[in-house]
């Protein structure tokens, strides 16, 4: 059984940079409310947002042909731990490098929700309030045309992530926006 308080703290252990523990808080609650949504396991695809990227901080360097850096090294220590091969091939095909196909709903949820929640945060903190609750979908598409806005924002792997999953964009920045004002405390937004 896969519990949050599992993947927190292999999240706390192997990640120190508040920024990228706040992502993936984000990631997570995206992926809770998308599990919601299709009467999935909420525990599940909540602790796959955590540990997404749990490795990100000290693997960043991926070598695809050596299958090291992130996300192998964490996928490697979630196996010995016992994590199901569906949990390790969603976080494996979030990295388009890796040539992992997203195969599940949970696979697609995770590479839709990813990228997203960046872009999010950082329209929020942009805003004179630099909270959540003060962004609204036509500051997030305002922004979302702004090359330079968020630049590591991969905006076609979001509507790809889309479109895999099966809903509108627009619907879908919606619904990952209302997932992070639920959780803006925690995301310090």
């Amino acid at each position: 059984m896969i519990t949050r308080e599992e993947a927190y703290a292999i999240l706390a252990e192997h990640t120190k940079n508040p920024n990228l523990i706040k992502h993936m808080l984000a990631v997570e609650a995206g992926m809770r409310a998308y599990a919601r949504r299709f009467g999935e396991d909420e525990e599940i695809w909540a602790a796959l947002g955590l540990l997404h990227d749990f490795d990100y901080e000290a693997h960043p360097k991926p070598d695809p042909e050596a299958e090291s850096g992130h996300p192998y090294w964490g996928v490697n220590l979630l196996r010995e731990k016992g994590y199901p091969e569906e949990f390790l091939r969603a976080i494996l095909s979030h990295a388009d490098y890796t040539g992992v196909p997203r195969e599940t709903r949970m696979a697609k949820a995770l590479y839709a929700v990813d990228e997203l929640t960046g872009l999010i945060a950082a329209v929020a903190l942009v805003r004179p309030s630099k909270k959540l609750a003060d962004v609204a979908l036509k500051s997030i598409k305002k922004k979302w045309k702004e090359k330079s806005f968020a630049a590591g924002v991969d905006r076609e792997a979001v509507k790809v992530g889309a479109v895999e999953l099966g809903v509108d964009l627009d619907e879908h920045i919606l619904f990952v926006l209302a997932a992070m004002q639920e959780n803006a405390e925690a995301l310090g937004l």
